[in-house]
């Protein structure tokens, strides 16, 4: 058997009770077999059921007894078959007595493997457990199961047992159930084996693990407490990212009698030289060429080597903050888990001392982590305490990623309590949103959680697996419809919708719903395709909306611009407002946009700047009324206005008063002074002066 690779048994109880959850148990063991034999080609797995009519296994042949159990595929490696096997399982007839099937699987592995492959060796238990087993003829069942128990542990087996149990099962044969339980249980703590309970096929899809990833450190060295104090731990990874499986091209132009033919396509470069592109550019007088502007610095790789930073390998403490400082959105990427090295007492005795302590004091520990010697990259992170609660598991630390500070976004939006009244909800609508919001909750009081994660699978991975197993028997086969299954991970409980429809029809009443177009052109082609004085424009167009206002800035642009130019200032203002890298940008943009205008109006001639200054100002009304500074837009009006009246330039306020251009007023933003008939006339009392 290759190296790292397991056998499995998979033990299935197709007794009545579990006709109608067998055809989802086909799918997951389907499943969990397709994909074994993308990531453990090598895996030799068996299937035993019970609850059959027949009985067809080793030991009831031996020794008697072990009636109802027959062994469907015995122990080999994983192929197309086995998937053709496990999609049509039969039916039993009768109750199943899952500690028959536990003692005919074990003895399947203690007879082919021994004492080999110890931790390989896995047993996978699928039953609803609620029928009474029979008894023993020697002892209790309570003996019976201790005994199963050393002997799993003695060869080295592992076993995960799911239990499958809807609501109505559960009020069936209670005392049954409740002794299997305990059974099931024993099990479980004697040989730190897996047991889940699940309700609903969602749930059974997630239960069963199709892959088993064996644990891998990612550091093994001192935990440097000081110059003086170190602790010898281990860092694996806790959690990690499900990615698809690498995807390699393949060529059918091999001959189909070339048995050794791997069919993989190699990709090769050849460099050529500009002047003469006939002539191919060897490896060794090849180097790096880097950018600079117009130019290409080239750098080889010993200068390379010589300028990169390489820090020493270890994790360092850098102190201790409250728990308190490091908020939950500050993790990133994947959690890691911190335990001392194994067989190290004093290391044990030192990670616990230092966990409960920082428990205690609800504090947590920044570290610099070097991975390994040479590496680069240099991560600050976090230690949190994880304390045990099981005798035979020792204390550890959780390790998440901190970001550094080029890595925080400080996103600054305005507060909605600075919007104006008429755009706040009152306690009615506040009251119905709040039910709405209830109704949606995916773990409400004193229910079971909805779509665990733990149970919950990756609804793209499994279409894809499943998708890729059906090609692999018909090429030509298209997409299949989603599965009902998946569906009710990817799309809204209609069971939920229903029973909630007096909320949802509430929400409706209360809140007038409208459509909100996509502006598919930028705000600055907007105006340039249809300028203010054109029909298609409104009448009113300085007498903005509010949601209009908030809408109408674009996401940010790509580049960040620290200047507004005289070609573009309003895509410029737009993207100077859009920026959340700093405090001063808004204050800056708003001036910025000031003196364009300023500068625009100064150089108009006979008004050929007038419309691009009204362009102007438009945008800077609307980037004032969504950052809530009418102030500073209406002072600034206000000054304009009479400047031109004082030069000579009566025209442009003609021109505005033309647009209907106004104020802001406090209807549009509650910190202005300006009420909206004032806002509206201010023009008319200019152009009468």
């Amino acid at each position: 058997m290759a190296r790292n690779k397991e056998a499995l048994l998979l033990l299935i109880d197709v007794g009545p009770s579990m006709h109608n959850v067998l055809p989802e148990v086909e799918k997951i063991c389907s499943m969990l077999v397709q994909k074994k034999l993308i990531f453990g080609k090598y895996d030799e797995v068996g299937v035993v059921l019970f609850g059959t009519e027949d009985t067809d296994n080793v030991l009831t042949d031996e020794i008697g007894g072990y009636e109802h159990v027959i062994v469907l595929n015995h122990l080999k490696v994983v192929d197309g078959d086995l998937i053709k096997v496990l999609e049509e399982l039969p039916r039993g007839t009768v109750d199943g007595d899952f500690l028959d099937a536990i003692v005919v699987g074990m003895d399947m592995l203690i007879k082919k493997f021994g004492q080999t492959i110890k931790g390989k060796k896995r047993l996978c238990l699928i039953t609803n457990a609620i029928h009474p087993i029979k008894d023993p003829y020697e002892g209790t069942k309570q003996d019976q199961v201790h005994t199963i128990a050393a002997q799993m542990a003695a060869h080295g087996m592992k076993m995960e047992c799911i239990v499958y149990r809807g609501e109505q099962e559960m009020d069936g044969n209670k005392s049954a159930i409740e002794e299997n339980d305990l059974l099931l249980d024993t099990i479980s703590k004697m040989t730190s084996s897996r047991k889940v309970h699940v309700g609903n096929s969602t749930s059974l899809l997630g239960a069963l693990r199709t892959r088993n990833i064996s644990p891998v450190t990612i550091y093994r060295g001192d935990l440097e407490l000081s110059s003086e104090v170190k602790v010898m731990v281990w860092v694996y990874k806790k959690t990690s990212e499900e990615k698809f499986p690498t995807l390699k091209k393949y060529s059918d132009k091999a001959p189909e009698t070339d048995k050794l033919a791997s069919h993989e396509v190699k990709v090769e470069y050849e460099y050529k030289k500009v002047d003469d592109p006939t002539k191919v550019v060897p490896p060794e007088q090849r180097i790096k060429g880097y950018r600079y502007g117009p130019q290409v610095v080239p750098i080889s790789s010993a200068e390379w080597e010589a300028v990169k930073f390489k820090p020493e390998k270890g994790v360092k403490l850098l102190g201790f903050t409250d728990a308190s400082n490091i908020m939950r959105h500050y993790y990133m990427k994947d959690v890691n888990i911190v335990i001392a090295e194994p067989g190290n007492t004093k290391a044990a005795l030192a990670v616990s001392a230092l966990a409960r302590a920082m428990k205690e004091m609800n504090k947590v520990a920044i570290v610099r982590c070097v991975w390994r010697q040479g590496q680069t990259q240099v991560v600050i992170g976090v230690l949190t305490p994880n304390i045990s609660d099981r005798d035979h598991v020792p204390d550890s630390f959780y390790l998440n990623v901190l970001p550094f500070v080029e890595d925080v976004r400080e996103f600054q939006f305005p507060s909605f309590s600075n919007l104006p009244s008429s755009m706040l909800p009152n306690n009615e609508q506040q009251e119905a949103a709040d039910n709405l919001v209830k109704m949606l909750e995916l773990a409400p009081t004193g229910k079971a959680e909805c779509l665990q994660p733990e149970f919950t699978p990756n609804p793209v991975l499994e279409r894809f697996y499943r998708y890729l197993e059906l090609k692999s028997r018909h090429p030509d086969a298209a997409v299949p419809p989603l599965d009902e299954t998946l569906k009710k991970i990817t799309e809204p409980d209609s069971d939920l919708l229903s029973h909630s429809k007096s909320v949802i029809d509430e929400f409706r009443r209360l809140f007038e719903l409208k459509e909100n177009p996509k502006l598919k052109k930028s705000a600055r082609r907007l105006l340039r395709d249809k300028p203010s004085g054109s029909n298609d424009e409104r009448e009113d167009p300085g007498n903005i909306d509010d949601a209009e206002a908030i809408n109408s800035i674009e996401p940010a642009s790509a580049f960040k611009v620290e200047k507004i130019g005289v070609y573009n200032p309003v895509q410029d203002f737009e993207s100077m407002m859009l920026r959340r890298d700093g405090t001063e940008w808004v204050n800056k943009a708003i001036t910025d946009m000031k003196s364009i205008i300023w500068e625009l109006i100064e150089d108009s001639f006979e008004g050929d700047n007038f419309q691009k200054v009204l362009e102007c100002l438009i945008a800077l009304r609307k980037g004032c009324i969504l950052e809530q500074e009418p102030k500073q837009f209406n002072d600034f009006l206000l000054k304009l206005c009479k400047f031109c009246t004082e030069k000579d330039l009566a025209s442009f306020t003609e021109f505005l008063a033309s647009k209907n251009f106004m104020l802001i007023s406090k209807t549009e933003a509650e910190e202005s002074e300006i009420t909206e008939d004032e806002a509206k006339s201010f023009l008319v009392k200019a152009e009468q002066k």
